[in-house]
């Protein structure tokens, strides 16, 4: 009987090293790769799109007169709602060991800004 348990180990491991795959990983001859400093999107019951941003300021008229910000996707995914799943618990994964390395993440807080600074420079968070 325990030859028969023995054997049984021996076939279930052989059967575990065929099953392995070997995944070779390419870049596409499109690939190319983007900063984003944000993202924009949706779902559908199909699919979740995320598209990817940055924010170009601009000037309309002379300094002291209009700003604006272009907002340009650069690039957007489209995943299957099991994908984004997956996508999902990688970021989780990897921002827990980026936290853990280099400490915790945090957001910028929002300035204190005087007449004469709004004034003399744009509005928009991040570019004062």
């Amino acid at each position: 009987m325990a030859d028969e348990s023995k054997d049984n180990d021996n076939t279930n491991e052989k059967m575990k090293e065929k099953r392995r795959i070997s995944i070779e990983i390419q870049q596409s001859e499109q690939f190319r790769q983007i900063y984003a400093i944000g993202a924009v999107g949706g779902h559908t019951p199909y699919d979740i799109r995320i598209g990817f941003y940055n924010d170009i300021p601009q000037t309309i008229g002379s300094q002291k007169q209009k700003h604006s910000m272009r907002r340009q996707i650069e690039t957007e995914i489209i995943l299957s709602p099991l994908a984004a799943l997956e996508l999902s618990g990688w970021l989780k994964q990897h921002l827990q060991e980026y936290e853990r390395k280099f400490g915790p993440i945090t957001r910028p807080r929002k300035q204190n800004i005087s007449e004469k600074q709004i004034e003399d420079s744009s509005n928009l968070q991040g570019y004062i």
